[in-house]
């Protein structure tokens, strides 16, 4: 059968996540809870065949990669395909201070409109969608009837979760992103498909921060 399985792990935490801070394709690490979340993943998943581990080249995907590779002797394979969205000038910035620099740049963001490009030089949702599904169905393409890891970042998994659900760019989000989450999908050549979302039992000693962003 033309299938591979897909279980695509969001990074563990950082800083800037608990800040609400836009990390965009900058380059923060882990923090100490991040650290503890990927060894968490990396456990729960060890026992699993696991033919390829993909990452993200930034590091907070990257370690979270390697805690899940490590057990199963692969090499973390990376691709600048499966980094964050591009934020331009919003990157380095909280949420509240994007609402008061820009206000109305921070409502078309809030109303995820399909062609704006937040900060002037960031990519649009639509640039962005087109960029990640097209490395992830190239990347199924090429391991047809195994299992593979990617481990990303919030937005790629929002961008998965909107291909396999069927759902519209501008869709209200009802699904969590949480850090150091598994999601587990199926690829064909007809697309995504479903198979679980958001487990983070896992973690249940300290739980993981959604989201609140693509």
């Amino acid at each position: 059968m033309n299938i591979t399985r897909i279980t695509a792990v969001r990074h563990g935490e950082t800083t800037w996540n608990v800040d609400n801070r836009i990390q965009g394709q900058l380059d923060i690490d882990l923090n100490t809870k991040g650290f503890w979340q990927a060894t968490c993943v990396g456990a729960a998943l060890a026992q699993e065949p696991i033919d390829v581990v993909y990452s993200s080249d930034l590091l907070r995907a990257y370690n979270t990669a390697q805690s899940i590779a490590q057990h199963h002797s692969k090499t973390v394979l990376q691709n600048h395909g499966l980094r964050e969205r591009e934020f331009g000038s919003f990157q380095g910035k909280t949420f509240d201070e994007i609402e008061t620099l820009w206000p109305e740049q921070a409502l078309l963001w809030r109303k995820r409109v399909p062609d704006f490009q937040p900060g002037g030089s960031g990519e649009s949702l639509l640039q962005f969608r087109e960029r990640v599904l097209h490395c992830v169905h190239t990347l199924a393409q090429s391991h047809i009837g195994k299992h593979i890891v990617i481990a990303s970042h919030g937005g790629v998994m929002d961008v998965l979760y909107r291909a396999a659900a069927n759902l519209d760019l501008q869709a209200p989000r009802t699904w969590e992103l949480g850090n150091a989450a598994i999601n587990r999908l199926l690829w064909s050549p007809e697309g995504f498909t479903l198979v679980g979302w958001a487990d983070t039992s896992h973690l249940q000693q300290q739980g993981a921060l959604d989201e609140n962003t693509a």
